[in-house]
């Protein structure tokens, strides 16, 4: 009974840990926005700060999985949440300076936190729920939390910046300092609570057994060839790489789009209906977390990814033909807004891609086993994706529109469908 207790605890802060994640990394979204209107950046530039934040997993990716394996996930916690704290001063510093240098530093520093704090919640999570689909519900529970947290900053901030063709980094101030307290009160909670450890003691086994064998190939360049020796592992992390592309490209371009000269919807009801995208994604974390136990990872990979697809195309060939209303706030009101028939489609891709990582992730480390702690660390640098595809997405729309941009998200879902269909058997190379 008592180790019940622990374990519940140990699952709610990481529940906590998921919902911080989600709202830090959700700021760069409207600050997308913010950028282009203070800093006069393309649709290119916009999504550097994203990309800076993402491209932040790709450097501290493996270094975040040997720390996890080594000191275990409170440290690594800990250190995750005092580094966070430090990115988003920073940020806050970018709008007293004026700089979009100290802005995109800001970012950076941000993503190496957002790394490690992924780096922590996910095995743990996968762990404590026993792996397999009961793994698999633990983890759509723990991204319903980051999908709550993501639906309120796009709203926030929106509400904060008002018109999008005047706005400035410290309009954006409260959120940030939001995002500070939060770091400060998680640090105290983790610090002084007791979280399960259930990788060092069998870590620190393993060690012995392989000084007593002498083994040649130690540590963790062994860890990593391991790892990488099952081969729906090293495609599951390309589809990683590609599936948090898909989910930051979707709502950053939307809301683009909605606040561009061409469509004019001000900054805060735009904020709103991208908001709107991420409820939709707690929604389908939280059907995702109700059927998690019954229903495979594979089977609803298969059924996301078919939908995300024709979703998608009805959005970029249907675009602004027609105008309707849609519901979003407007000065703290509810109201009935009118916006181009294709966003909606964008949006409800938030029911897609709402169990998409809890899947890819659930399905690329099964019967990993000890490999499991490294395997995140991988995982975490190939979520770079979520910075490299949206800029390859900006560059396209530069090129030719908002719409068509999203031919790079089409493709990129295609690629998790084979996934789900083929890639994802377990097989080692």
């Amino acid at each position: 009974m008592e180790k019940k207790k622990s374990n519940i605890f140990a699952i709610a802060i990481m529940f906590f840990l998921f919902a911080m994640i989600s709202f830090v990394t959700g700021l760069q979204n409207p600050f997308g926005v913010i950028v282009k209107s203070q800093f006069g950046a393309s649709n290119f530039l916009s999504q550097l700060g994203n990309a800076a934040n993402f491209i932040a997993y790709a450097v501290m990716g493996l270094p975040a999985g040997f720390v996890l394996s080594k000191k275990g996930y409170k440290f690594t916690a800990l250190t995750a949440v005092t580094i966070g704290f430090v990115g988003v001063g920073i940020t806050f510093l970018s709008g007293v300076v004026e700089s979009f240098g100290v802005y995109l530093l800001g970012a950076f520093v941000s993503g190496f936190s957002m790394c490690m704090l992924n780096t922590v919640v996910n095995p743990m999570l996968n762990t404590l729920g026993g792996g397999g689909n009961k793994g698999n519900q633990l983890i759509q529970w723990g991204g319903s939390c980051n999908s709550l947290a993501a639906t309120i900053c796009p709203v926030l901030v929106g509400y904060l910046i008002g018109d999008a063709m005047n706005a400035r980094i410290s309009d954006a101030n409260p959120a940030l300092f939001i995002a500070m307290s939060i770091f400060a009160l998680a640090f105290l909670i983790i610090f002084f609570s007791e979280i399960p450890e259930p990788d060092l003691a069998a870590r620190a086994a393993q060690a012995e057994a392989a000084k007593a064998e002498a083994v040649a190939e130690t540590g963790a360049g062994s860890d990593i060839k391991g790892a990488l020796s099952f081969r729906h592992f090293v495609l599951g992390i390309i589809a990683i790489f590609l599936y948090v592309g898909v989910e930051v490209g979707i709502p950053n371009f939307v809301n683009l789009y909605m606040t561009s000269s061409a469509v004019g919807i001000a900054a805060g009801v735009a904020g709103t209906i991208v908001g709107m995208y991420w409820f939709l994604m707690l929604v389908g974390r939280l059907i995702g977390a109700s059927i998690g136990g019954k229903v495979s990872s594979r089977s609803m990979m298969l059924i996301v990814s078919c939908l995300a697809i024709v979703l998608l195309v009805l959005g970029m060939v249907l675009g602004d033909s027609a105008q309707v209303p849609f519901p979003a706030f407007k000065d703290l009101r509810f109201t009935m807004e009118t916006i181009p028939l294709g966003v909606v489609f964008f949006v409800l891709c938030g029911l897609c891609t709402s169990v998409m990582w809890g899947a890819i992730f659930n399905l690329a480390v099964e019967g990993l086993g000890k490999y499991t702690s490294i395997a995140s660390g991988l995982f975490m640098v190939m979520v770079c994706g979520g910075g490299i595809l949206p800029l390859i997405q900006g560059a396209v729309a530069d090129a030719t529109s908002y719409l068509t941009s999203y031919i790079v998200v089409i493709l990129a879902v295609a690629y998790l469908l084979w996934y789900a269909i083929l890639g994802s058997k377990p097989a080692k190379k």
